[in-house]
């Protein structure tokens, strides 16, 4: 993995063996990015980055200027990671580090994102409940987008809010609007 646009552009890092996540690719993470500054400004962004594995995803947001990430996940391995990371980047005080599970996170949780982001496990298939919690909650900004990674066999286009769908090889990305 590697770090494609911003300061630490380049920057390349792998996880331990026997790791828990599945990273989003560079291929569809830089094809992200790419819709990211055309849709909204990531620089300033507040991001929530939610089942956030390796951090790859975090790191890319602060990378390029976000104002600040909370990254989430409830594997101890991939919180351990990240905070190495965090460390290493000397960042952590543009990053918030939360164990715990997502949709438990979500209900617990009120405060209003610019951007989320979440890459749940492909085959877990509580991608709808994520997105029905986040409007719920009211999470996202007026002005804010919501971004949902996942594999083919997922269809979330027929929730409310829901501007596109991306495809970059076996990744999908539905992509959402602030909705009540």
């Amino acid at each position: 993995m590697r770090i494609v646009g911003g300061r630490f552009k380049g920057f390349r890092f792998n996880p331990p063996k026997g790791f828990p996540s599945r990273p989003t690719t560079n291929y569809a993470k830089e094809a992200l990015f790419n819709i990211l500054e055309h849709k909204t400004m990531i620089p300033g962004a507040r991001v929530l980055d939610l089942c956030a594995g390796t951090g790859n995803i975090s790191f890319e947001f602060i990378s390029r200027g976000a104002e600040s990430v909370t990254a989430v996940d409830k594997h101890f391995k991939c919180i351990k990671f990240i905070n190495f990371l965090a460390k290493k980047f000397e960042v952590e005080d543009e990053i918030r580090i939360v164990k715990s599970d997502v949709l438990r996170f979500l209900l617990q949780h009120m405060i209003k994102y610019d951007i989320i982001f979440c890459d749940p496990p492909f085959a877990e298939g509580f991608h709808e409940q994520i997105v029905r919690t986040i409007q719920e909650n009211g999470n996202l900004t007026e002005d804010g987008i919501l971004i949902i990674e996942h594999g083919q066999e997922c269809s979330l286009d027929h929730i409310k809010g829901f501007l596109e769908l991306r495809k970059y090889g076996s990744v999908y990305f539905s992509i959402f609007e602030y909705h009540t």
